[in-house]
C-alpha cells in the first residue's frame, strides 16, 4: 500500500494536511484490498482524477493575495475542481479538488499553510429565564429587555414568529440562498426564542431573557440540522463584514449552538472553526457556543467551544423550576479539560426541557410531533438551548452598558454565579449564569 503515489503524497505532506483529510485520502484505498493487484495502477489513476473531496486550504500570513492566485492557476489545470468561495477575513478558501489536483497544490503552491477537509457540522422556556434570574432585571428603574441591542443566530435561520414580530432584523442564508426569513429545521427558531422571545402568545410565560433585542438569522446549517466548516466560516464572517457595513446598528452577539469534534491540532487556534469565532471576537463581537452533548465523559468540549477567547456555555437542568435548590448538571452537557488541556466550559445555563418557539412543518416539528407544546410552542433539550439563553443575558448586560467590549462581559458572567462556585470548573465552569449578579448595578 504505502508504494501509491497518493499515500507517499500524504506522508510526505503530513504537517500540510490535517487528520480527517489525510484519513480520507487514504480511505480512498481501501476497495483495493478486494481487487487484483494487476489491476492497481489502473484504479488508482481513476480514483486520483474523479474522486472529489471539499477542502479549506489556509494560506502563509500575508500571503492570502499571491496564495489564492497561485491555487486558482493550479486548479484551473485540472479536471472537475474549483474555488468555491474566497474568505478574505480568514486568509483563505473553500474548493473541491480531486486527489490528483490535491497533489499538485502542495508540490506548486508554496503560500498553501495547511488544507483542512470540509467536514460536517452539527446543530448541537417556560422556567429557563427564571432559573437563570434573568427576568426583571431592573438598572436605574428601567427594566431590562435587551432592546437597541442585535443578536446573530448562527443556525438553521428563524421562522417569523409572532413572538420575534418586528425584531428579525436581517437574515443571510448561505444554504438555499433565501432573502426572507424561514426555518426547514426547527432548531435556529428554538434558539431565537431562547434569546429573546416575548413571550406575546403565551402571556409572558415562555419569555426569552432579552425580549426586546433584534434578532439576525444565519442560516449556515441545512434542513437536517449539518453544514460544513466552510458554510460556518461563511457565516461569521458575512458577521463581520455586516458590521463594516451598519455601524450604527451593528451585531454585538453571536450564539453558536453548533459543532464538531474537537480534533487535536498542535494549538486550538489552528482550528479553522476557533479562528473564525476568534476574529469575530477580536472585531468586537461577543460569541456564545455550545461546550457539545456529548458528557458525561471528561474531554468531550465540542469546537469551537475549545477557543479559550469565546463563552463556552454547558447545561443544567433546573427541573422545571425557578429555584435553584434542585438544580443539577445535565448528563450530557460535555465537560473539560478541552483537548488541549484548557478548562471548559466557562457557564452554565439551563438546558433541559426548555419550551421556546416552533417551527411549523420543520423537519424537527415533524420528526419530534410530542415534543410540541400547543400550537406555536416546542420543547427542546441540549447545550444548544443554553447557550441562547447566555447570549440573551450578555445583551441585557450591552443594553445596560453599550461600550463594554467581549473580554469585559465575559468577565461580568463568568463573575455573576451563586451556585457550583466552588466545585470541578471542568464540570460546571464558573457556576450556574444569574443575570441579576451579572448586570453591573451602577
Amino acid at each position: 500500500m504505502f508504494g501509491y503515489s497518493m499515500v507517499q503524497m500524504v506522508r510526505s505532506n503530513a504537517h500540510k494536511l490535517d487528520w480527517p483529510l489525510r484519513e480520507n485520502v487514504l480511505q480512498l484505498y481501501k476497495p483495493f484490498k478486494w481487487t487484483p493487484c494487476f489491476l492497481h495502477s489502473f484504479f488508482e489513476e481513476k480514483v486520483k482524477n474523479r474522486k472529489k473531496m471539499s477542502v479549506i486550504i489556509e494560506f502563509e500570513e500575508g500571503c492570502h493575495e499571491s496564495g489564492f492566485h497561485s491555487t486558482g492557476q493550479v486548479l484551473s489545470n485540472e479536471k472537475r475542481c474549483t474555488i468555491k468561495k474566497q474568505f478574505q477575513t480568514f486568509n483563505c478558501c473553500s474548493a473541491e479538488v480531486t486527489p490528483s489536483a490535491l497533489h499538485m497544490l502542495l508540490s506548486q503552491c508554496r503560500d498553501i499553510r495547511k488544507i483542512y477537509l470540509n467536514r460536517e457540522v452539527k446543530a448541537l422556556l417556560d422556567t429557563a429565564a427564571e432559573s437563570s434570574h434573568a427576568k426583571e432585571v431592573t438598572r436605574n428603574g428601567t427594566v431590562l429587555t435587551g432592546k437597541g441591542v442585535t443578536v446573530a443566530v448562527i443556525d438553521t435561520g428563524i421562522y417569523q414568529h409572532p413572538d420575534l414580530e418586528g425584531r428579525i432584523t436581517g437574515f443571510a442564508d448561505f444554504v438555499n440562498q433565501r432573502t426572507e426569513p424561514y426555518d426547514d429545521n426547527g432548531h435556529g427558531t428554538h434558539c431565537a426564542g431562547d434569546i429573546a422571545s416575548s413571550g406575546a402568545s403565551s402571556s409572558g410565560k415562555y419569555q426569552g431573557p432579552a425580549p426586546e433585542a433584534n434578532l439576525i438569522g444565519v442560516k449556515v446549517l441545512n434542513k437536517s440540522g449539518s453544514g460544513t466548516l466552510a458554510d460556518i466560516i461563511e457565516g461569521v464572517e458575512w458577521c463581520i463584514q455586516y458590521n463594516k457595513e451598519y455601524t450604527e446598528n451593528p451585531i454585538r452577539i453571536i450564539s453558536m449552538s453548533l459543532g464538531g469534534e474537537a480534533l487535536r491540532y498542535d494549538k486550538e487556534t489552528d482550528d479553522p472553526l476557533v479562528k473564525a469565532v476568534e476574529e469575530a471576537w477580536n472585531a468586537g463581537i461577543v460569541v456564545c457556543v455550545a461546550a457539545g452533548n456529548s458528557g458525561p465523559e471528561a474531554q468531550t468540549i465540542s469546537s469551537p467551544g475549545v477557543s479559550q477567547k469565546v463563552i463556552t456555555v454547558g447545561a443544567y437542568d433546573d427541573n422545571d423550576t425557578p429555584s435553584n435548590e434542585d438544580d443539577t448538571i445535565a448528563s450530557f452537557s460535555s465537560r473539560g479539560p478541552t483537548v488541549y488541556g484548557k478548562e471548559k466550559p466557562d457557564i452554565l445555563a439551563p438546558g433541559v426541557d426548555i419550551v421556546s418557539l416552533r417551527s411549523p412543518r420543520s423537519y424537527l416539528d415533524k420528526l419530534q410531533k410530542s415534543n410540541r407544546v400547543g400550537s406555536l410552542y416546542f420543547s427542546l433539550s441540549g447545550t444548544s438551548m443554553a447557550t441562547p439563553i447566555c447570549a440573551g443575558i450578555a445583551a441585557l448586560i450591552l443594553q445596560q452598558n453599550p461600550q463594554l467590549t467581549p473580554d469585559e462581559v465575559k468577565t461580568l458572567i463568568k463573575q455573576s454565579p451563586d451556585k457550583w462556585t466552588n466545585e470541578d470548573p471542568n464540570i460546571y465552569g464558573a457556576g450556574a449564569v444569574n443575570a441579576e449578579n451579572a448586570v453591573p448595578k451602577e
